[in-house]
């Protein structure tokens, strides 16, 4: 696809310069063409969905086909007394909620087991025997310690596709887990370490949520994330990094590593990473000395979140970008000539709004800019439908 130069053809470009500075001294800068805005902003929102959600419609899809249809009535529907079967929905168990410090038996029939918010402190072997069936385990909210899942007790469990373990008292990650698994949610444990070989067999996950644990720098070697041949979204916020993590799956379309340490980007970093979408890194400690000498200049990012950081310029960006949060820096002025992207020369027959810089939202509050927005800003990201100054 061929771009073009910024150039200076605005059709704004008739209005003088007085006229400009008190159209847009406003804060926030929205232009008239509502209608304009509302359709592609939906747009954008709906891609967004759309990638963000495609590890679980893939997963949801997977969890409710029923590849060969079976005869309910054939299977022993006793449930367990601490638990409730609707009958209406026979794959189902629900034993949340309830005082439990054991797992219960459960029946073949089981895809779906819900057992959050329970006293469990352990996953033994037996209670899953018979559930060889099982798409789905909710575990959140309880009192499991690694030391308490027995070897094998999930690895068995050949059709797992979800597994949450959020609100527990794990300390690593726990293996071996199922080849089958999709997700892996492990937010708010006490997880530090990862050991070695833990994800070497799990080529199906696509999500990957560690946030909000204890991890170190140290907890990460070369070939942690091996084998991890799929994975789209890894969420390692809230912990305790001061380096971005090393050799990331290279299927990686969200990292979300807000609030950690972080303190710089190496050089060429994101070349591991080429799909890498959605990038977040608030409220770590970056500087323009810890960025790269090209900044942010990858074409796949379209969504960068660098808020609350230590910022003193605009890093240099894709012409890709679309939505870039700057807020809460030490940002005194935007340079408009070093942070406007290169574009190639635009043919004479397109349309001058398809090429050039895809910028449509930037968030700049919070540092030590005053208004009003530079007329160059809008000359070069001329999609711009809010600034926030």
């Amino acid at each position: 696809m061929s771009e073009r130069s910024p150039g200076h053809d605005n059709p704004r470009g008739s209005e003088n310069k007085a006229n400009f500075r008190s159209r847009y001294r406003t804060q926030r800068y929205i232009p008239g063409q509502q209608g304009t805005i509302m359709a592609t902003t939906i747009c954008f929102i709906i891609w967004v969905l759309f990638i963000t959600d495609t590890a679980w419609t893939r997963s949801v899809r997977q969890v409710y086909e029923v590849n060969e249809p079976e005869d309910w009535t054939m299977h022993d529907f006793d449930c367990p007394r601490e638990c409730f079967c609707p009958p209406s929905f026979p794959t189902a168990l629900y034993c949340e909620n309830r005082g439990l410090k054991e797992i219960p038996a459960i029946p073949s029939r089981i895809w779906y087991l819900y057992l959050e918010n329970n006293l469990i402190e352990t996953i033994p072997e037996k209670p899953f025997e018979n559930a060889t069936q099982l798409r789905w385990i909710n575990l959140n909210k309880n009192k499991i310690t690694n030391y308490g899942i027995e070897k094998g007790a999930l690895s068995q469990l050949k059709k797992l596709l979800f597994l949450f373990l959020e609100d527990n008292e794990l300390e690593e990650v726990p293996s071996p887990l199922p080849r089958s698994l999709e997700q892996l949610q492990l937010a708010r444990n006490k997880v530090s370490r990862i050991p070695q070989g833990t994800f070497s067999n799990l080529e199906n996950l696509t999500l990957l949520d560690l946030q909000h644990n204890k991890l170190l720098d140290n907890a990460f070697q070369r070939d942690t994330f091996k084998g991890l041949k799929n994975l789209m979204q890894l969420n390692m916020a809230k912990n305790a990094l001061r380096n971005m993590p090393p050799r990331l799956p290279a299927n990686t379309m969200q990292l979300y590593l807000d609030n950690n340490s972080i303190e710089g980007i190496p050089e060429n970093y994101f070349n591991v990473i080429p799909k890498v979408a959605f990038l977040r890194l608030n409220h770590n400690k970056l500087s323009d000395a810890g960025l790269p000498s090209s900044g942010f200049n990858v074409s796949s990012i379209l969504d960068l979140q660098l808020s609350h950081n230590q910022l003193t310029k605009v890093p240099r960006i894709s012409a890709h970008l679309q939505h870039l949060h700057l807020d809460h820096n030490k940002i005194k002025n935007v340079n408009v000539s070093v942070i406007c992207p290169t574009t190639t020369t635009l043919p004479a027959e397109q349309d001058i709004f398809s090429y050039g810089p895809h910028l449509r939202y930037l968030r700049l509050d919070g540092n030590e800019i005053k208004p009003p927005i530079p007329m160059d800003l809008m000359t070069c990201f001329r999609l711009l439908q809010a600034v926030v100054i």
